[in-house]
């Protein structure tokens, strides 16, 4: 082989570690379309519905949030002109501000989070600098789709066994007692049961975790209960005089408010007989 077949071919082996090409499928998030110079993205994972802790200051404190969860990683090929963690962290922390969010915590030689808000969603972000690596998660802030729900046989056979059943497919914005639409399927078939009976009676019962205090609590559950009862109202032709809303905030709790999928099982509305 001649000495200019020889270089050539060198050349064309050292190509792809030059020019690293991102992962096939692989592209950045719309919340931070730019990236650091030289870096590629080596992997991508994007789940409908995940988890992601959250890093604070204080190393036995997490956040937990839950959505729509991205997580990216991103690689420098050539890392001769590597920019400094500092360099990376400042970058985010800025990209983060120029979003309109803010900073939540940092350490300022390694990683930096925050909160973003747009167009009316809520995004968590966290970057975090490795050797050679950037690290990007991002979690959408969102309640879980509820795929399964109990129907009318299943509801109807809670309150004759116990007298009472919980309905956790009825969804409302934290802080707030408007029933989301995604709570249609569930309403849908607490109508069934009311309709395939037409002597029984409920008390829709409102129930939240320990979040806040209690007297908000109180009056948030109240008013989620009142919500209910009237969407089945006008939504499916129930007798107003079958039903009747109650609001016990935190004070029924069915698992421990110290972890979130406790909370989550604990923020719920009941159906008790009369």
């Amino acid at each position: 082989m001649s000495r200019v077949a020889l270089l050539l071919t060198t050349l064309l082996a050292a190509l792809p570690v030059l020019a690293q090409a991102d992962k096939a499928g692989c592209r950045d998030h719309p919340l931070f379309p730019t990236r650091m110079p030289g870096y590629a993205l080596r992997d991508c994972k994007t789940e409908a519905f995940g988890r992601y802790e959250f890093w604070t200051t204080n190393p036995r404190e997490k956040v937990p949030v839950e959505g729509k969860f991205t997580f990216l990683t991103y690689t420098l090929a050539d890392r001769k002109n590597e920019p400094s963690a500092v360099a990376v962290v400042r970058n985010y922390e800025n990209a983060i501000l120029q979003a309109g969010g803010k900073v939540l915590h940092k350490r300022a030689d390694w990683w930096v989070n925050g909160q973003i808000t747009k167009d009316g969603r809520e995004a968590w972000v966290q970057a975090e600098r490795g050797n050679g690596t950037i690290w990007l998660r991002i979690v959408e802030k969102q309640a879980m789709a509820q795929d399964i729900v109990a129907d009318a046989a299943a509801l109807g056979g809670g309150l004759a066994a116990t007298g009472h059943v919980a309905v956790y497919g009825i969804f409302f914005d934290t802080n707030r007692a408007e029933v989301k639409p995604e709570s249609r399927p569930a309403l849908a078939e607490i109508a069934r049961l009311l309709g395939q009976s037409p002597a029984l009676k409920l008390k829709v019962v409102g129930h939240t975790d320990m979040t806040g205090n209690l007297e908000a609590n109180l009056k948030l559950s109240q008013a989620r209960a009142e919500a209910v009862v009237q969407a089945l109202v006008s939504q499916h032709g129930i007798a107003a005089a079958r039903l009747k809303g109650y609001g016990v905030g935190p004070l029924a709790p069915v698992a421990s408010n110290d972890t979130e999928e406790g909370k989550g099982r604990n923020r719920r509305v009941e159906l008790v007989r009369d």
